[in-house]
């Protein structure tokens, strides 16, 4: 066989193949086509309900123990937030009625020392009065 016999049967296989590669997207794009249409909002549904139930029926037991678990550990860590900022707000409203109690004790002895104790009072107040950093 000759050289250009040889490059002419080439060319001849090259073009099969493009012919077959054209055929196979056509065809990809039909079937491609026909599986959209064929997914309907009904079927869509349906498939919904069908792949719930199936995963449902597969684990249950494990789904709700898991969760149960999940809200434990919730639960805890929310109560022991809320023990710990209700101790932070217990001690704040101390020390809020102690200066209270100094300001009652600073009027009576005089108009400087009131004052002096009011703003000791007051940057007090706004210091318990920021906000909580865990």
């Amino acid at each position: 066989m000759s050289f250009e016999q040889l490059i002419t049967k080439v060319h001849q296989a090259e073009d099969v193949v493009e012919a077959q590669e054209r055929r196979l997207v056509a065809h990809f794009d039909r079937i491609k086509g026909s599986w959209r249409e064929a997914w309907t909002p009904g079927r869509i549904v349906i498939a919904g309900l069908a792949s719930g139930f199936v995963v449902g029926r597969a684990e249950p037991l494990r789904v709700a123990a898991k969760s149960g678990g999940l809200m434990q550990v919730v639960s805890m860590l929310s109560s022991l937030f809320a023990g710990t900022t209700a101790g932070v707000a217990a001690g704040q409203a101390e020390r809020a009625a102690e200066n209270t109690e100094a300001v009652a004790a600073a009027v009576e002895d005089g108009d400087e020392a009131v004052m002096a104790r009011a703003e000791a009072t007051v940057q007090a107040v706004r210091s318990t009065a920021d906000p909580i950093d865990f």
